[in-house]
């Protein structure tokens, strides 16, 4: 059985699809907030990429340790092909779920 994705993760793996490369707890979590409008803690954030990460459906690379970080390195996630197949099926479901609605189509709400 196919484990689907929640709309947190799925969200998570959308900003790192946009941020390119430069995906890192804090650029998600402001990309969640500054494109979806969802606020979000960083706990969550680091706790949706870790099971992520477990899940083999994201990848990291440390960056460079740096004094303003205490010596600490960024984790620099980008999203793996497991993960780019789950995002497609997720996009696949929706699309189908929506498709047809009539109270989905124009008007007044």
């Amino acid at each position: 059985m196919r484990r689907l994705l929640t709309d947190f993760e799925l969200m998570i793996l959308l900003a790192i699809l946009r941020l390119d490369g430069e995906a890192y707890g804090v650029s998600v979590a402001r990309e969640l907030e500054d494109r979806a409008g969802r606020p979000t803690t960083l706990g969550a954030v680091y706790l949706a990429l870790e099971r992520l990460h477990d899940n083999g459906l994201v990848s990291y690379e440390l960056g460079e340790a740096t004094p303003a970080r205490g010596g600490r390195a960024k984790k620099f996630f980008r999203v793996t092909p497991k993960g780019l197949r789950a995002v497609r099926a997720a996009q696949q479901a929706f699309v189908a779920l929506w498709t047809g609605l009539p109270a989905l189509k124009g008007g007044a709400s």
